[in-house]
């Protein structure tokens, strides 16, 4: 899935994305739901190191 994929389903922008991805901003609790529910992987791993 390319990040403009995972930006449209999840609904926000791929320039918010890629800032998350490269840690120059924080998201929402709801926003990483989002994330999380298009990717179909638990919120949690999310939050970690691990490879998915």
């Amino acid at each position: 899935m390319s990040q403009v994929e995972l930006a449209d389903e999840a609904g926000i922008s791929r320039s918010y994305l890629s800032k998350i991805e490269t840690g120059k901003a924080q998201c929402s609790v709801p926003v990483l739901l989002q994330i999380a529910q298009v990717l179909n992987v638990d919120a949690g791993i999310l939050l970690t190191d691990k490879d998915i």
